[in-house]
């Protein structure tokens, strides 16, 4: 029997499209700047699993519809609501977001955000969770959780963000809360690529373009060894990374890769769409 392709993620809570190897979520619910719901946060955790069943997304782009990513959770359908919740359910829910992040690491495919304004609190966790944060010139981030009483360490934030800047300024400014500037968060390292307000979409479209035509393996192995690297020793990311490095050079795309330079001519990888007319 052949197995049914799964389905294309229908979520509610967000848009979702595909073209061109791309697959794009877009949170929309621009009146709160994109404020997060229950339903929100199991949808995208829900869909970022599916998207490891879909080898024909090569790259995903998180986005916010109007002038802001992401202010956090909804002040009104979720924080108001978590002081009638019982201390079981107020468990299961940040289980729940946190389910969250570790779908988006987990997901294979290169996760790009394209910060068009705010990304606070949980939207700034959703940030970091991202492979590469492309943001507009205009734009900040603020992990504000000591802000409202609450632990700077929520969605990974406290595992992920020293080892993108460093232990020193991470503990500022999670103990702070501050704002940090698009300026500021790129000298840091914590933003890759500043953009212009109205260009920090259509530039993170075309990066994860030009990603799925590259090499699918290459990205999903280079993802998940630098996963695995964050725990392990020397010695062992060493060895896992000679056993997948072995394991890409018996894939037909670096085979290809080394025709395409014999021939003077682009690789076309395996599975990548065809490419878009200028």
């Amino acid at each position: 029997m052949i197995a049914s392709m799964p389905a294309v993620p229908a979520p509610k809570g967000f848009q979702y499209e595909e073209a061109s190897g791309v697959a794009t979520l877009t949170l929309n619910r621009p009146a709160v700047l994109n404020a997060l719901t229950f339903e929100v946060y199991a949808e995208l955790r829900d869909t970022f699993r599916a998207l490891a069943l879909r080898p024909q997304v090569r790259a995903v782009v998180l986005t916010g519809a109007g002038r802001g990513f992401c202010s956090g959770g909804d002040v009104d359908q979720i924080i108001a609501a978590l002081f009638e919740m019982s201390s079981a359910e107020r468990l299961a829910f940040t289980r729940m977001t946190c389910d969250v992040v570790a779908a988006m690491r987990r997901c294979p495919q290169p996760v790009i955000a394209a910060l068009n304004g705010v990304a606070a609190g949980a939207g700034a966790a959703l940030a970091l969770a991202s492979d590469l944060r492309i943001a507009a010139e205009d734009s900040h981030i603020a992990f504000l959780f000591v802000k409202v009483g609450l632990a700077g360490a929520d969605m990974g934030v406290a595992y992920l963000l020293p080892r993108l800047i460093g232990l020193g300024r991470a503990t500022e400014i999670l103990l702070s809360g501050r704002k940090v500037s698009a300026q500021e968060a790129h000298a840091i390292g914590l933003f890759s690529e500043l953009a212009r307000p109205d260009a920090v979409r259509s530039r993170a479209q075309a990066l994860a373009r030009e990603l799925a035509q590259g090499p699918a393996l290459a990205y999903q192995m280079t993802k998940s060894l630098l996963n695995r690297g964050l725990e392990l020793s020397l010695e062992g990311a060493l060895s896992v990374e000679a056993e997948g490095q072995a394991l890409c050079m018996e894939h037909p795309d670096f085979q290809e890769a080394y025709r395409a330079w014999r021939e003077k001519r682009p690789p076309r990888f395996a599975g990548a769409p065809e490419p878009e007319e200028p």
